[in-house]
């Protein structure tokens, strides 16, 4: 194939295909946590979180996990990982790679036009790229799942109590803080209960009254949750 028929070739496979009018409208859902609720008596094994609150922001993704070549020649090559939702309509909706190392990737040949936004109908295996002028390029019969992903956002922010054994009539705890899904060294603890004293152990606002304790597991109900986080 010439260079003068690769480009036809190439710009027929674009032009061809009917424009396609796209839009980022979409607003990913915050999540408050809580667990568990409040006075409900719950057994955590060592290892296991005892108390956790904050939140996070969850968006609509779908994972495709092996290359789909579009268009004749390749066009668009998207790349295995997660691409997360950026908008929609009543028929389609529109997905951009994920920025994390688990994110998809759009290789764009030489003689394609700029990429722009990954088109998946509603209903159906089609998956589609579409340029920065309109133009798109579709495979039938593209294995995806449709997921949901959280999201890296300035204000994400957790806060967990970890049961971490028994040894004698002392019980150890390790708090931890997470901020955008990573951990925070700095705000990271590990306390330790005389049962002697008290059955009801606090750190940083919360209470936990604790019923029995063994260096497996911890049967426990939360009396009062973390004070709100400063972040």
């Amino acid at each position: 194939m010439n260079k003068f028929h690769a480009i036809s070739v190439a710009v027929l496979a674009l032009s061809l295909s009917a424009c396609a009018t796209t839009n980022r409208d979409y607003q990913p859902t915050y999540i408050q946590i809580s667990d568990p609720p409040l006075n409900a008596v719950v057994v955590a094994e060592v290892g296991e979180t005892m108390l956790r609150q904050g939140k996070y922001v969850e968006t609509e993704a779908v994972f495709i996990p092996t290359e789909v070549r579009l268009g004749l020649l390749g066009a668009y090559k998207l790349q295995r990982g997660y691409y997360v939702k950026e908008g929609g309509n009543d028929k389609n909706e529109f997905f951009q790679p994920e920025r994390s190392a688990e994110g998809g990737r759009v290789d764009v040949a030489a003689l394609a036009d700029p990429f722009k936004t990954v088109l998946i109908p509603r209903a159906g295996s089609k998956v589609c790229g579409v340029s920065i002028f309109g133009g798109k390029v579709c495979e039938n019969g593209v294995q995806f799942q449709r997921l949901k992903r959280p999201v890296l956002t300035a204000d994400g922010f957790q806060q967990t109590l970890i049961y971490s054994g028994r040894i004698g009539n002392k019980v150890n705890i390790s708090y931890r803080e997470f901020s955008n899904s990573m951990a925070r060294p700095a705000f990271n603890n590990e306390v330790e209960y005389d049962l002697g004293e008290s059955s009801v152990i606090g750190y940083k606002g919360a209470e936990i009254e604790i019923i029995e304790a063994t260096n497996r597991s911890i049967k426990y109900r939360v009396i009062r949750n973390f004070n709100k986080a400063e972040i």
